[in-house]
């Protein structure tokens, strides 16, 4: 299993992420079989979030009644969860009150006395940084919150936070994947008038990353766009699936593991966070975070999902 720096935090994490929002109606041996399956394959990341489960807590409920995780097992995990997502309404609240009382919450739900990894969930339009930074330094100096990120998140956004948060924030969770890539696509085909892609979409977020030491984790790493399907196997894309059945057979690994690649081959030591119950899509996504991709087949793989290489 290849490792990235988590950020600034001195942390090495795997580049694989088990996400689990996806658990609640899952019996306890199901958790359990998902649970051994990434463990086995080096995926000691988990990624939860107070709102995932229909409930609020309820997915970081459901792993702790179906893992009891030992002392030594819980040192040796990486446990993020997310706030800030209020789903009556919906709404997003940043305040100091959300925030400690959700963590509060969430080491109830999880059975820990400390969170690795607390993000803000999505954007708050009417955030105070200066309440965040209360939030933010309290929960640090109880050792309640070990380090801090965000997701979905502007890079003036962060920036924003930064001016009252002293804590490093470490990452920022985005969606990506080879069809849904406006993070990397503006850039390569900028400067190209009457071209779809060179509009601006994105605000220089990864290389605004990169500049500044930020460990983007990227979400929904199979889906075609915004929650619309996988495009494995999708007859939307041919020429993409010819591509990776190709790979996958030259490298000897699962389709599913040529997709995982095409994320982790970038040099930004990008994360992949998994949103699958199947303990086989696990194994599959660990077997490509370090598989070697040219330059040559990166470039193939993001032409053939439909971009522009001029």
């Amino acid at each position: 299993m290849k490792t990235v720096p988590l950020g600034t935090s001195g942390l090495q994490v795997p580049a694989v992420v088990l996400g689990v929002m996806r658990i609640a109606d899952k019996t306890d041996e199901e958790i359990r079989e998902l649970w051994a399956a990434a463990r086995d394959a080096g995926v000691t990341f988990l990624d939860h979030a107070d709102v995932y489960g229909g409930s609020m807590h309820r997915c970081e409920e459901r792993f702790t009644e179906a893992v009891a995780l030992s002392p030594s097992e819980r040192d040796a995990v990486t446990i993020q969860t997310k706030c800030g997502i209020v789903p009556d309404g919906p709404y997003f609240d940043f305040s100091y009150e959300r925030i400690t009382s959700q963590v509060e919450g969430s080491l109830r739900a999880l059975g820990t006395d400390r969170i690795d990894v607390l993000l803000l969930h999505r954007p708050d339009a009417l955030v105070e940084p200066d309440e965040v930074a209360r939030a933010f330094d309290e929960l640090s100096a109880a050792g309640k919150v070990l380090h801090f990120g965000v997701s979905n998140h502007t890079p003036g956004q962060i920036d924003l936070l930064k001016r009252s948060v002293t804590q490093p924030l470490v990452a920022n969770q985005l969606q990506l994947s080879i069809t849904h890539a406006p993070l990397v696509a503006q850039g390569v085909a900028s400067n190209m008038q009457a071209l779809d892609q060179s509009v601006a979409r994105d605000t220089g977020t990864l290389d605004h990353a990169r500049l500044h030491d930020i460990t983007v984790q990227a979400w929904s790493p199979f889906q075609a766009g915004f929650f619309s399907g996988v495009f494995l196997d999708d007859e939307r894309y041919p020429e993409l699936n010819a591509v990776l059945d190709r790979l996958a057979a030259q490298y000897d690994v699962p389709k599913l593991a040529v997709a995982t690649a095409w994320i982790t081959r970038h040099p930004a030591q990008m994360q992949v966070v998994l949103g699958t119950t199947s303990p086989e899509r696990v194994r599959a996504a660990a077997q490509g975070s370090d598989l070697p991709l040219t330059r040559a087949e990166w470039y193939e793989l993001f032409r053939a999902a439909g971009y522009t290489v001029p």
